[in-house]
């Protein structure tokens, strides 16, 4: 073993070349192709790069391109930054793209043909601008990866099986960018330590077919390699779409997928999810932000025993799961269920106490996924971390005396007014109670005087005629008074950022 886990997939990959092992857009891709693509890729790569390089990633997620080509610069020890937006048309319009470019110090931009303009603008910025590369011919200033050797000719195993380079297991593999709801977009770095560790370490089954709709930069991607590396199967859809999710589920097969709580209720209120085959779902996981408890209960009915609730961060991964039993107590639907892997508390923020059950503070981890740092931000990394090497998630939760944590949302997103402090996620759970309110968001906004005020977008129900009046008044008796929005406004549907979650900075 090489210590690099691309090695380990590909030895997988080689036990059954003839094995399908992506489907994009009904084209089914076998082992073996998938292999000479990641080695013809690489051999492109390794013969325009040395050393400790760096290749960004400007492609459409969800894509054959995406995983090929983080597969390919990994497999030559080289760490990949992903730049990919959720937009695929104008990759600037979400992520300030030139900014992160500058900060990853890029050696090699790869893109695909949605994204070349803005690459090749992007590269007319800096001084020494990286060569671009793409799988497949878009023009003379871009290398064709796409038109290496059949075989791979450098460090070539048995049969022309690519061999991975050696790398330290401390070397950054990856770097993926946070969606800076909260500020700008931190740049999270992943060793290859910690790319192995998920695949010999977490669980996956040898049958597991995964639908993936959610970025392949993010959580998913590692979902992708768990189940690749365990000899699975993934179907890849370029977004989430709730007609095509349930097409895809009854036609593949597909045993495990993964949704934002939006996207579940989407799910939940599709006219097909009663007459779609979906008795190949075993795993339904559900992540990113809270979800209400009354649209839980609703799941559970429709699609029975498979939910489970993963919380996590991007710089440590998972951190608690609520497992599919858990959801048949109505008490739990609430929580974030349970630790799952490494060690959890909630501390005072000020002064890193622990705090005893019952008490909201911030939720701290350590764990053997936490990342590296923030990619060339020392500064940023050290303020992450506490002296004794705990992660700070930013997140307020408590544990009650069974275990499990409760999330009240982030530190950031408390909102003061009237003296009480408000957590979004209360008051969104409120208005989801509500029978006429099929999704809602709720967040601060401060005024010219500088007074914060709790405001919400709610999407009502089709046919409904709820008013904001009636809503108000709803929190108000569910919570308190203070509680209660000073402004709800309607829109036909939430706009989400790339991960599924209601995009605050757009709807402030």
């Amino acid at each position: 073993m090489s210590g690099n886990y691309v090695g380990d997939l590909v030895e997988v990959f080689a036990r059954d070349p003839a094995r399908t092992v992506l489907w994009w857009q009904e084209n089914a891709i076998s082992a073996g192709e998938l292999v000479a693509a990641i080695g013809r890729a690489a051999h492109g790569m390794r013969a325009r790069v040395r050393g400790p390089a760096v290749v960004g990633l400007l492609t459409t997620t969800n894509t054959p391109d995406t995983v090929v080509l983080r597969y390919a610069a990994n497999l030559i020890g080289v760490t990949v930054v992903h730049l990919q937006t959720a937009n695929a048309v104008d990759p600037l319009d979400r992520i300030d793209v030139g900014a992160l470019q500058d900060t990853a110090r890029l050696d090699l931009l790869a893109v695909d043909a949605d994204h070349l303009a803005a690459a090749r603008a992007l590269c007319g910025k800096p001084a020494e601008p990286p060569g671009l590369v793409a799988l497949g011919k878009l023009g003379d200033d871009v290398l064709d990866l796409s038109a290496g050797p059949d075989r791979f000719e450098l460090s070539a195993g048995p049969d022309g099986w690519p061999v991975a380079e050696d790398v330290d297991p401390e070397q950054p593999a990856t770097v993926t960018y946070t969606s800076g709801t909260t500020g700008t977009p931190k740049g999270v770095a992943m060793s290859f330590g910690v790319r192995r560790m998920v695949l010999s370490g977490l669980p996956a089954d040898l049958d597991t077919v995964y639908l993936s709709t959610l970025p392949l930069s993010h959580s998913s991607g590692a979902i992708v390699d768990l189940v690749l590396g365990a000899g699975g199967s993934v179907v890849l859809e370029p977004g989430f779409d709730p007609t095509a999710a349930l097409a895809a589920v009854a036609r593949h097969g597909v045993t495990r997928m993964a949704v934002s709580p939006p996207q579940l209720y989407a799910l939940l209120e599709h006219p097909d999810v009663r007459t779609t085959d979906l008795t190949s779902l075993r795993t339904l996981t559900y992540a990113g932000c809270p979800a209400a408890p009354a649209r839980l209960a609703e799941a559970v009915r429709v699609f029975g025993d498979v939910l489970v609730q993963a919380y996590g961060t991007s710089e440590v991964g998972p951190i608690t799961e609520l497992a599919p039993a858990d959801h048949r107590d109505a008490g739990l639907l609430a929580t974030a269920g349970r630790p799952v892997i490494g060690e959890v508390e909630v501390r005072d923020p000020l002064s890193a106490r622990r705090l005893p059950i019952g008490e909201v503070g911030e939720v701290r981890v350590r764990s053997p996924l936490v990342m590296l740092g923030y990619w060339h931000d020392p500064e940023l990394t050290a303020s992450a971390f506490d002296s004794d090497g705990w992660l700070r998630t930013g997140d307020l939760g408590r544990f009650d005396e069974r275990g499990y944590l409760t999330l009240s949302g982030r530190m950031s997103d408390v909102i003061k007014t009237r003296g009480v402090r408000v957590h979004p996620v209360a008051v969104e759970n409120a208005l989801l109670a509500h029978p006429d309110v099929r999704q809602a968001a709720v967040f601060r906004v401060t005024d010219e005087n500088r007074v914060e005020r709790t405001c919400a977008v709610v999407v009502p129900r089709a046919g409904s005629g709820v008013t904001p009046t009636e809503l108000i008044r709803h929190v108000g008796e569910a919570l308190s008074p203070s509680h209660a929005p000073a402004d709800v406004r309607f829109r036909a549907e939430l706009p989400l950022d790339k991960a599924g979650k209601p995009d605050r900075k757009v709807l402030r």
